[in-house]
């Protein structure tokens, strides 16, 4: 147990952003002076504000670090209290509260605080209200997402197991193996629905190639003696067998609700090419192994891109050997290291990133899946890591806080005037894209504060040079360079819906991410852009998923509940001319939130094989109640 805690509570204040109140206990056994407390927190105080006993001695982002009163001495079992109004923002949620704390003792240790949830005056959280109904089916099948068509007949006994018929194929057998190893490791407790040689009470797959089928696409003919599973490429062949492990799955675990299939068929394909998630390993760090296990739950849920945000103010997670700094220095936050603390991060140093080696492990198991890695590297805002992990790509000319991003980071923004930006940069792109077979490179392009650079004397000469007006068309002269450099090593730009801004860059070759609201998608694709939506507002999983102060998450796309998730169709925006632009669509899990696993699991899911549907399923073949049965048999992380 620590031996000092922290409780903080909030109420609105009309005209203001409200009042945090704070109280520090002193559990130990020993009277406490000369301190400062520091907490992490996304509700942040802003420049302007008034502190009641106490001072606030320095904020970077989300990280706040308070002094008390001179003099004061807090008794065993003492509390100390404070009050700030002046915030940049007002909480909506219980998670907007405290995400870290420790103290820095007058002889510099750094010790930790425990904490409690942000109490809202004169409310009590309750209990979290379950998002998912019970759910019913008309047709008793098991599958997620839900074919393009469908008719058969069950039987009420399934099969023992499903095994590849006499005859068939090396690769054929390897395809069954693999799904059999998916399956295994998203369900270990549960029986197999594969074996690799006939078993009694068993019924065999006998494997077709047929050329009239589309890519990714399947047909699955059952009769009671065998099942025909004809594709024409080897990712039908791996949904195929997906489905059939789906179907045998719902029988078994809810065999009062679901039956195998004894006659009928499916024919499916996907609705959409582009059908992905992203994941930020920046402001939270996941091992391997997570990575391994996530890529595994896409997979089942038919999804085949894996955006990985690697990299952002926050932390820099991937190995770059050009570079070891970004991740020696970048990698880790910590009291006394260059990056400071920020959401989740106490007393003790955190780090964390990805070994080339565990970056080539990752897309091998990927790729095994039929699931492709789009890294991201976001540039030239959110670059706080990068920066400070390598001094030389500031421009020393510059005020140290001209301009601050969203998030509170001052100067953040690579510099697009300093020869070395693009020097690094493309030892960056050389070992990333040396990495990545994936044909596009993500690479950020979001959330360049309005006035960066304009302070640098570097960047008003390249702006006079260029004939360039304000951070726009810096941002996109920027743009146009890397552009070419991507070009250069082979890969496509993507990136999100900002890299547009001040003229934007070459439509050919470029794909852009519509997140900040779905009428963006619009003006991409009428601009010329491909897309892929992806708006705050419906597949960020990061949001809450109910109005009520309990609900974790984050409340600046609204709330976002499973059923509107699951209901929301980004086509349907968009006008039927420029349907041909949008690639596909994507959900995307920020990690601000995300400081445990229960959080995580809450969040994600069952919103994440909403999207799945959505981007593989015809709209008119959608229906909530059914989809509610089925996924709650679904894995989690």
């Amino acid at each position: 147990m620590a031996n000092y805690h922290l409780e903080a509570s909030w109420r609105p204040v009309e005209g203001s952003f409200g009042r945090f109140s704070f109280a520090l206990f002193n559990l130990s056994d020993e009277p406490l002076t000369g301190f400062t407390l520091t907490y992490t927190s996304l509700t942040r105080v802003a420049d302007e504000h008034v502190a009641e006993g106490a001072v606030l001695k320095r904020r970077v982002a989300n990280l706040h670090e308070y002094s008390p009163p001179d003099g004061l001495t807090l008794r065993p079992g003492g509390c100390w209290q404070f009050a700030v109004e002046g915030l940049a923002n007002g909480p909506k949620h219980v998670t907007a509260g405290i995400k870290s704390a420790y103290l820095t003792l007058a002889d510099g240790r750094h010790v930790p605080v425990s904490f409690g949830d942000l109490m809202l005056d004169g409310a009590e959280r309750g209990d979290l209200p379950e998002l998912l109904p019970r759910g019913e089916v008309i047709e008793p099948f098991s599958l997620l997402p839900w074919p393009l068509s469908l008719s058969m007949r069950p039987d009420e006994v399934p099969p023992v197991a499903l095994y590849p018929a006499d005859g068939s194929r090396p690769e054929d057998i390897k395809a069954v193996a693999k799904v059999l190893a998916l399956y295994q490791r998203l369900f270990p407790a549960d029986n197999m629905p594969f074996t690799l040689q006939p078993v009694q009470g068993g019924r065999p797959i006998h494997f077709k190639v047929e050329s009239s089928i589309m890519p990714a696409a399947y047909e699955l003919r059952f009769t009671s003696q065998e099942i025909i599973l004809a594709t024409d490429d080897e990712a039908g062949r791996f949904y195929g067998l997906i489905s059939l492990a789906q179907l045998l799955h719902g029988a078994r675990r809810e065999a009062e609700i679901f039956q195998f299939p004894v006659f009928g068929d499916i024919a499916d394909q996907p609705r959409y090419a582009w059908r992905g998630c992203h994941l930020d390993v920046s402001r939270q760090f996941y091992p391997v192994a997570d990575i391994e296990r996530l890529i595994d739950i896409l997979a089942w849920n038919k999804l085949n891109i894996f955006h990985w945000h690697l990299t952002d103010d926050e932390a820099w997670r991937l190995e770059i050997k050009a570079y070891p700094e970004l991740t020696d220095i970048g990698a880790k936050r910590g009291p006394d290291e260059v990056l400071v603390p920020q959401l989740g991060d106490g007393a003790e140093p955190r780090s964390g990133y990805y070994t080339q080696d565990d970056a080539r492990r990752i897309v091998a198991h990927a790729a095994a899946l039929h699931v492709d890695v789009l890294p991201e590297i976001d540039i030239p805002g959110h670059s706080a890591a990068a920066l400070l992990s390598l001094p030389q790509l500031v421009d020393g000319q510059e005020a140290p806080d001209s301009y601050r991003s969203v998030q509170g980071y001052p100067n953040n923004a690579l510099n697009p005037a300093i020869d070395f930006t693009y020097e690094f940069l493309g030892k960056v792109f050389d070992e990333v894209a040396a990495l990545f077979p994936f044909e596009y490179l993500h690479i950020g392009g979001d959330e360049v504060a309005h006035g960066s650079w304009l302070a640098s004397p570097a960047c008003k000469a390249l702006m006079q040079k260029e004939k360039l007006a304000g951070t726009a068309e810096l941002q996109s002269y920027f743009m146009r360079r890397i552009k070419s450099m991507l070009a250069e090593r082979g890969k496509k730009l993507a990136g999100w819906n900002e890299v547009s801004h001040g003229g934007g860059v070459d439509r050919d070759g470029t794909l852009l991410m519509a997140w900040e609201k779905p009428e963006v998608g619009i003006e991409l694709a009428t601009e010329g852009y491909d897309i892929v939506m992806t708006p705050g507002q419906a597949y960020y999983l990061d949001m809450a998923q109910a109005e009520g102060w309990g609900e974790p998450g984050a409340s600046w796309a609204g709330f976002t509940p499973p059923e509107k998730t699951y209901a929301y169709e980004a086509e349907g925006e968009l006008p039927a001319e420029l349907r041909d632009r949008m690639r596909g669509i994507q959900a995307c899990i920020w990690g601000e939130n995300f400081v445990s696993r229960a959080y995580f699991n809450r969040l994600v899911f069952p919103r994440l094989s909403a999207v799945a549907e959505a981007a593989w399923t015809p709209t008119l073949r959608k229906d909530w109640l059914r989809f509610a049965a089925i996924v709650r048999m679904w894995p989690k992380l």
